[in-house]
């Protein structure tokens, strides 16, 4: 009976120590995640301080980020249904727009947001649009159809989970709501309601963010 008692704590004990290393390396492996991307944003509030010139004009409502903020783990549906995160752009700015069939001020909007796609996509910069609507995509997509849209694919959050946790945040009050972030997956500034992002103003903020000079520069 000692025996058989001994040999029971001591499977306790090993459990124990089995456990404590697994909870150990799981909160270990999130420090260094929590670690890596607020390094990663560490910098944003001196990057949004020196985009103040252009904040001006079209983009006068836009307000920029004044704490880090990792965006990188917002989850949505790709047009091919899949689960995908905006971390999948690292490397590239992003103008992240949340809109829905609904909203009246996303009809006007949405062009916009597709002209500023054609004029600055590339390696360094892309519009990431979400449609919010809770019914599927045949509707989004004769939505876009509609407006003339084709560049801009249909990215969904049909749990509107993205636009709770931006409200939560206070970065969200209705549609359209988007967010301008960074290379690294950092907020740099973030506008409730609609924009013309099409402008020479909005195209000015994004050349900046992107390091890009602008071919009719104020200065020349």
């Amino acid at each position: 009976m000692k025996v058989l008692l001994l040999a029971a704590i001591a499977g306790v004990i090993a459990g124990s120590l089995l456990l404590y290393g697994k909870l150990g390396s799981d909160v270990h492996d999130s420090a260094t995640v929590v670690a890596n991307t607020g390094a990663a944003c560490s910098a944003v509030p001196d990057v949004a301080s020196s985009l103040d010139p252009f904040i001006q004009g079209e983009m006068a409502a836009v307000q920029l980020a004044d704490v880090p903020d990792y965006l990188g783990d917002l989850q949505f549906k790709s047009p091919e249904g899949d689960d995908i995160t905006l971390a999948d752009w690292k490397g590239k700015a992003v103008v992240f727009n949340l809109w829905a069939t609904w909203c009246a001020p996303c009809r006007a909007e949405m062009p916009a947001l597709s002209n500023l796609q054609t004029a600055l996509s590339g390696e360094d910069f892309e519009v990431v649009a979400v449609n919010i609507d809770t019914s599927g995509a045949e509707r989004p997509l004769a939505f876009l159809d509609e407006i003339d849209v084709s560049n801009l694919p249909l990215y969904a959050d049909q749990t509107t989970e993205i636009f709770n946790s931006l409200k939560k945040k206070g970065l969200a009050f209705g549609m359209p709501t988007t967010l301008i972030v960074d290379k690294d997956g950092c907020r740099v500034a973030h506008l409730s309601g609609p924009a013309h992002w099409d402008s020479e103003d909005a195209k000015a903020l994004v050349s900046a963010i992107i390091g890009k000079k602008m071919t009719d520069d104020k200065s020349s």
